[in-house]
């Protein structure tokens, strides 16, 4: 990003804003499944947008910014752990998963990423609880990882063809 880059500022200013509008409009839902660590993911279609249109460092940017305000406004510490855990495990293998498929199939990019995500917070749940019982919820959190990526990698899709693209990004 170019110093005083005004517009690309801005807009990634309002994908942050909108990721965390929709995490928090999310942790409203009802829980679907008993499962701990099971959501949709809904703001993870901004991140993936981000990806495609700006690259990896502008993903992660807004992708630590939702994770550090949204856990600020909406959960306790310790969900940031949890939180960035998943976040990262789940970008970084969006982004070898995005280069392998040659930038096609985001929704398998995607699931691919669900599925990191759930992987990353079992990982932090396991360094926190000391238990290696969390591990038994894996085999439910892949499948779960899976479904949902897929929706969240569709709706990414989407939002890329409504948003206008931008010059020199």
């Amino acid at each position: 990003m170019k110093p005083f880059d005004t517009k690309k500022m801005a807009a990634l200013s309002v994908m942050t804003a909108t990721a965390i509008a929709i995490h928090g409009a999310e942790s409203m839902l009802p829980v679907l499944l008993p499962i701990p660590g099971l959501r949709l993911g809904l703001s993870n279609i901004v991140t993936l947008a981000l990806l495609k249109r700006y690259g990896p460092k502008d993903a992660a940017l807004v992708l630590f910014l939702r994770i550090l305000l949204a856990s600020l406004l909406f959960g306790q510490w310790v969900s940031l752990m949890y939180s960035l855990g998943g976040g990262i495990c789940c970008l970084a293998g969006e982004i070898l998963i995005d280069r392998i498929l040659a930038g096609k199939r985001l929704f398998l990019t995607s699931a691919f990423g669900g599925v990191l995500h759930n992987a990353g917070q079992l990982a932090v749940a396991r360094l926190i609880l000391k238990s290696p019982g969390v591990w038994v919820y894996l085999p439910y959190l892949i499948l779960g990882g899976i479904l949902t990526g897929l929706f969240v990698g569709f709706a990414s899709g989407f939002l890329l063809r409504l948003l206008p693209r931008q010059e020199g990004y």
